[in-house]
């Protein structure tokens, strides 16, 4: 390693992004090139340092696989923080293999690439994470064992920690995300790193904030997140506004591609033990004022269809107006909505799923036209809430993560330049 290459290096392990570029402005062999990108990547110029660290895999020879194999981890690091997930992301198999290099290396000398190497897996499952692949995402975090690290990878188990924590949030296991942000407090703390201490910190205030409500009888009661787990654990019988869909248990019954069964069941909820009568149900489902006997035809026709889907947990039952649920056992029913109203809230609510939903499937689960939900989803990604993925007809929708993902890079510290 030259002087200025090893001076640009220390420079940026010292968070000094400028004073490295100072020293290897002007040069274009592959190290500089790796150097230039990461310090571009520090200074926020992502499209930049993606193209740098490209040209710097390119130009590493065979026998520079260590070298090829950061450069590759760093440039799949600047797209997740781009959210660039699509067809121009590193591969899976590039990843893999530039972690199994890595890995090697570390057995053999240097253990500075052990964290390099766990990068580069906590990038494939970050990514899987923000494209809302839960069960992939956990198995990928699933092969990463990153509590007995050592301090020089504190902040690697940071973010692996915080990660593990917006996976059991999204899968509602509160206990789970109480204790995986405990360990990234520790770590964030042990790696001193401010911008992680800050995330972990706002990810633990989000458990005392709103996230949903709770409709009884007409009155709203406002839920916490460890609220929310105790009512599902709880042997109520919960109609979810908030993913559309029906738990009773451990079963969980979706309709969220079922928007007139979920209206209607939403509306036989918040009236139990109540009934509601035939003409409040054709105008809540069908939005329909003045039904006629088609209506009305059509009504016992979906409730005949939503009194299939539920028998399992409860019963609908006619009466002289209209019907009523009659849950089995000494079971309640409690209608769990979102903190806000509106058709902006039941698109949030639908993407709180942490599925990729396309426009055309939104608007489907929302009886409602493409056109109108392209302009209510442009609102709600100018104010930071949902996040889209992909262009034109690939284009995918996501809610934003609910503790967030850490966009300062980790490998200035951990990549080693020879």
């Amino acid at each position: 390693m030259d002087s200025l290459i090893a001076a640009s290096a220390r420079s940026l392990a010292a968070g000094d992004a400028l004073g490295a570029l100072k020293r290897v402005a002007l040069r274009d062999d592959p190290p500089a090139l790796a150097l230039r990108g990461i310090a571009m990547a520090q200074l926020g110029d992502y499209p930049r340092a993606r193209e740098l660290l490209r040209r710097a895999a390119r130009g590493f020879g065979t026998h520079e696989e260590a070298a090829r194999a950061r450069c590759i981890v760093a440039e799949a690091e600047v797209a997740l923080a781009m959210r660039d997930l699509g067809s121009s992301f590193p591969s899976l198999r590039s990843l893999a293999a530039a972690a199994t290099t890595l890995e090697a290396r570390a057995d053999r000398a240097d253990t500075t690439d052990l964290g390099n190497a766990l990068q580069a897996r906590l990038i494939v499952a970050r990514r899987l994470l923000l494209l809302g692949r839960l069960d992939e995402a956990a198995d990928a975090l699933a092969q990463l064992d990153v509590r007995a690290l050592p301090s020089p990878f504190a902040a690697v188990a940071a973010v692996a920690e915080l990660t593990a924590a917006e996976l059991a949030l999204r899968s509602l296991r509160v206990a789970q995300a109480h204790a995986a942000l405990g360990r990234a407090q520790e770590a964030a703390a042990r790696a001193r790193v401010p911008a992680l201490m800050a995330e972990v910190a706002e990810a633990q205030a989000g458990f005392d904030r709103p996230a949903a409500r709770r409709v009884v009888a007409g009155i709203e009661l406002t839920l916490r997140l460890d609220q929310v787990a105790a009512l599902f654990a709880s042997n109520a019988l919960v109609v979810d506004a908030c993913r559309r869909g029906l738990q009773a248990g451990d079963a969980w019954l979706p309709l969220a591609s079922r928007p007139v069964l979920f209206v209607l069941l939403r509306a036989l909820a918040e009236a139990w033990p109540g009934e509601v009568n035939r003409e409040a149900l054709i105008a809540s489902a069908f939005r329909i004022r003045r039904p006629d006997e088609t209506h009305r035809a059509r009504l016992r026709v979906e409730i005949g269809r939503l009194r299939a889907l539920v028998s399992a947990s409860t019963q609908i039952e006619a009466t002289a107006r209209g019907f009523a649920l009659r849950p089995q056992g000494a079971r309640e029913v409690a209608v769990l909505a979102p903190p806000i109203d509106g058709d902006q809230a039941s698109l949030v609510a639908l993407l709180s799923d942490g599925a990729a939903w396309s426009t055309s499937a939104l608007a489907l689960a929302l009886g409602a036209s493409q056109r109108t939900v392209q302009r209510a989803l442009a609102e709600l990604e100018a104010e930071g809430r949902v996040r889209a993925i992909g262009q034109a007809r690939a284009r995918r929708w996501l809610a934003p993560p609910l503790t967030g993902f850490t966009t300062i890079l980790l490998l200035p510290a951990a990549l080693r330049i020879q």
